[in-house]
């Protein structure tokens, strides 16, 4: 099975497949010991073509890749596509365009919550996919018949997936509601995410602002450390640390070495300084500039019941769809619909979302609509 491993064969593999209204897309990668994932393989196929890419190859230029992926008049066709776009964005500064997810459209034809691919293919054309390779290590060289046999299933498979998707979205009159949720995968901001949010990764074990702002500049000084030794974050510095470091505010070289959550001899290593420096900045700083605990507000009386009304009309909603519950509201959604009403700012309230269950969770927390049992099931009746 061939591997194209040229920059002059990439040129005209991709040549070949942008004359295609689209091609599915899927890459392995490794990111264990790394902070930016390792791109090991990259896997394409059109309509009557499939082909790998070796990216590790001696000499290979991928600008004919990067090129094809931002073609706006080929659609790139990905399962569960975050990642696979963050490693284009990551290595070619631009988020692969127009692109298809068949896991949500999945979603929005059915299929359940965020079903894996092999179980996706299985169900649409009975194809069984060997998924004894999926965790390899796609860094050796050379990579095994099975390997290769493995990740050119992830794109063959992926072109009937998508025929079967694209074709019941257009019967059901659903293909704008696949195409809302592309905005956001396609949207640069999703993933150059940067050092000053690192902390949002982060659950809150701070009581103090003061505890919150170190938090916030020893999680950024990881972040940027990261990236630039490219190691996960962990490896810097571990969770624990970033944790025990703003609830102890350690001062001196001599303090950061009685922290049980760092490692022995890091007050004569390079990291003692900024970590003391984060310590300090956030200290030196007046009390009210610094940065409120975020505590969500008193839910007023009656939310929960509210809450457990909302998700029996989500159920209702999404079997009356066929659709996952999901991909329609979150809890998150419900919550603030309960609270808020019409002024909650929730995905569920907006375009299709709101078309198929929005105005139903508005009506039903005002009162116009209700749930009743009726012939040994459960029914929205419309009482206002």
């Amino acid at each position: 099975m061939k591997t194209i491993e040229t920059t002059e064969e990439l040129a005209a593999t991709c040549a070949r497949l942008a004359d295609h209204p689209y091609i599915t897309v899927d890459t392995e990668f490794i990111r264990e010991t790394t902070f930016w994932p390792v791109l090991c393989l990259v896997q394409v196929a059109s309509a009557d073509e499939a082909v790998l890419i070796d990216p590790l190859a001696k000499g290979i230029d991928l600008a004919p890749l990067f090129a094809l992926m931002a073609d706006r008049n080929v659609l790139k066709v990905f399962h569960a596509a975050r990642q696979d776009i963050e490693i284009f964005f990551n290595l070619a500064g631009a988020v692969p365009e127009p692109i298809f997810d068949t896991q949500v459209a999945a979603m929005v034809c059915g299929f359940g919550d965020a079903i894996a691919y092999d179980q996706l293919v299985k169900r649409i054309s009975g194809a069984h996919i060997d998924k004894s390779s999926r965790f390899t290590d796609w860094r050796q060289r050379p990579l095994s018949e099975r390997q290769l046999s493995y990740a050119l299933a992830d794109v063959t498979h992926l072109r009937d997936v998508y025929e079967h998707l694209s074709e019941q979205l257009k019967t059901e009159n659903r293909e704008h509601w696949v195409a809302e949720e592309m905005g956001v995968l396609t949207a640069p901001e999703t993933y150059d995410l940067q050092p000053e949010d690192a902390w949002q990764r982060l659950k809150l074990r701070v009581r103090k602002p003061v505890e919150l702002q170190i938090l916030k500049n020893v999680a950024a000084w990881r972040e940027t450390e990261a990236r630039n030794r490219n190691q996960p974050r962990r490896r810097v510095l571990k969770d624990d640390a970033v944790y025990e470091i703003a609830q102890q505010q350690p001062q001196s070289p001599e303090a950061l070495a009685r922290l049980r959550s760092l490692n022995k001899g890091i007050e004569r290593s390079s990291l003692a300084a900024p970590l003391i420096e984060a310590v300090m900045d956030a200290l030196a700083m007046d009390k009210q500039d610094l940065p409120p605990i975020p505590r969500p507000p008193a839910s007023p009386e009656g939310t929960s019941a509210a809450v457990d009304l909302l998700r029996v009309v989500l159920k209702l909603t999404a079997e009356e769809q066929g659709v996952a519950q999901k991909i329609i509201a979150t809890t998150d959604d419900l919550e603030k619909i309960a609270i808020h009403g019409e002024d909650a700012d929730v995905g569920a309230l907006k375009g299709w979302r709101r078309e198929v269950f929005g105005d139903k969770a508005l009506r039903t927390v005002r009162g116009e609509l209700a749930i009743c049992f009726q012939e040994r099931k459960l029914s929205i009746l419309d009482v206002g």
